[in-house]
């Protein structure tokens, strides 16, 4: 039976017709020759400094008109006191973040998933939190009469929205809704390609969203480089994650906000402030995590040594 097959395969193998680089080529036909006084013409009857000419236009149209990668400018690393494995939050600059989010930012920006009773970790006493809860009016109801009414506010409140619904709060700004704060700082950030995030791994580095908000805070002014349109009603900013420019005017200025502990009222330090406050509304655990998570690998590794030492000396007196 195997010789069989094998005489099968073989004489399937002879019929098979020969590859293409066995076969004889035909030759190519002859051309003319070019007539006195006349330019030898190229094999495609093309001119070749034309083509070359026509190329490099091709090439140039296509870089003119492709799409641009956004950001133009990649947030600079920042450092945070919270980065790392073991980062702490800067309770001082929590404290002042909340107050640039409360005098500036909240008149656009929600924070829906923030709890007045959730700042008590930012330092503030029961009684503080809930003075500061009462500032706010808080629509409650229906009452006995089936009517909404407004209260104002207590420490399991959260932080009211600016505007009643998404489309009011577009028609305030041009079209234009601004997202909610609670989750921006873990919403936003640019990829850092390749083989940058390799080493995030090994590095902890989770402040994308912190570093892509401060720079864009801190990237109005710019001039727009040439030939870029801006649509009308739009500002240029090269950090913007989505287009050149945004809807959102620059949103603070140099001494806009009045701090009570002397730091610098600058729209630097406005914007580190933001955004490490924003970055603990986000991930208010992460503190916790990160010496959660320093505990189990030091466990890990620990168990792993008893494992291998458990192994040795089962496996040692057995021959292999």
């Amino acid at each position: 039976m195997k010789r069989l097959l094998s005489a099968l395969l073989a004489a399937a193998f002879l019929a098979a017709p020969l590859p293409a680089f066995a076969q004889t080529a035909e030759p190519a036909p002859a051309t003319e020759a070019p007539a006195p006084g006349e330019a030898p013409a190229s094999s495609t009857g093309v001119n070749t400094v034309s083509g070359e000419q026509e190329g490099e236009a091709n090439v140039a149209a296509a870089e003119e008109h492709a799409t641009p990668h956004y950001p133009l400018k990649k947030p600079e690393h920042m450092d945070w006191s919270f980065a790392g494995p073991f980062g702490k939050w800067d309770l001082g600059q929590l404290q002042r973040g909340m107050q640039v989010y409360r005098e500036v930012c909240s008149s656009c920006h929600s924070m829906n998933l923030v709890a007045f009773r959730n700042l008590e970790a930012l330092g503030y006493s029961d009684a503080q939190v809930r003075a500061l809860a009462a500032e706010y009016q808080i629509q409650d109801g229906p009452d006995a009469n089936g009517e909404m009414f407004e209260r104002p506010g207590i420490p399991s409140d959260h932080f009211p929205a600016p505007f009643p619904n998404p489309e009011a709060a577009a028609a305030s700004n041009g079209g234009a809704h601004p997202p909610d704060f609670s989750l921006i700082a873990k919403a936003r950030a640019v990829e850092r390609g390749f083989p940058t995030f390799v080493f995030d791994i090994f590095t902890q580095y989770a402040e994308g969203g912190p570093d892509y908000i401060h720079a864009l805070l801190t990237g109005y002014g710019e001039e727009p480089p040439a030939g870029l349109e801006l649509q009308p009603g739009t500002h240029y900013n090269p950090y913007f994650i989505a287009s050149s420019a945004l809807a959102m005017a620059q949103p603070i200025s140099d001494g806009q906000v009045t701090y009570g502990d002397g730091s610098p009222e600058t729209v630097e330090q406005y914007s580190r402030d933001i955004s490490a406050f924003l970055m603990w509304a986000a991930e208010p655990h992460l503190v916790e995590r990160k010496s959660l998570g320093f505990v189990v690998m030091i466990f890990l590794i620990g168990f792993a040594g008893m494992l291998y030492a458990v192994k040795r000396r089962v496996w040692s007196k057995i021959p292999h």
